[in-house]
């Protein structure tokens, strides 16, 4: 029997306590020899709060977490039975195990090197300019680029409405 890589369904924000109680019955009822590995997927990103940039660590599949394992009758009633977990992903009865590619293409998006940012921006919300040329103007987002964390804002100049490019870090929400 060889190792396949499993998801399980858990309580959504329960994913890390799952986890832990994995480990922790893993060892309290001998089983290390039947799981490998358990991975909550996650990626870094920068989100944007009060004019400054925060780095987070958002869960990519909340609710879901991957283990690799065995499947035996004993290694299925561990985690079945372990606390916060809901059930393995797949038909009825039957936990279906991941593909490789599946497996590669979730653990590498987990490791993302650099942060993805997250706009607090809405179209249509009014910002107040708080660096740059245009500082302290007002002005309405009309188009957010979360890629190059920048955004097109709005401002009323002589009394015309002049678009400017300004990234997420010159501008914070009136």
């Amino acid at each position: 029997m060889t190792f396949q890589w499993f998801v399980i369904n858990t309580y959504s924000g329960h994913e890390n306590k799952v986890r832990l109680n994995l480990l922790q019955r893993i060892k309290t009822m001998s089983q290390e020899q039947n799981v490998k590995e358990i991975v909550v997927p996650t990626e870094q990103t920068v989100e944007t709060k009060n004019g400054k940039k925060v780095q987070t660590e958002k869960r990519v599949f909340p609710g879901y977490v991957l283990v690799n394992m065995k499947m035996t009758d004993d290694s299925w009633a561990l985690v079945k039975n372990t606390p916060g977990v809901t059930g393995f992903v797949g038909s009825a009865n039957k936990p279906m195990p991941l593909n490789a590619e599946e497996v590669a293409r979730i653990l590498d998006s987990a490791a993302v090197e650099k942060p993805k940012a997250v706009a607090q921006f809405n179209v249509g919300e009014t910002v107040r300019v708080m660096s740059g040329p245009l500082a302290d103007f007002n002005g309405e987002v009309s188009e957010v680029n979360e890629d190059q964390n920048k955004l097109t804002v709005l401002v009323n100049i002589f009394g015309r409405e002049t678009p400017a490019q300004l990234s997420f870090g010159q501008v914070k929400k009136v």
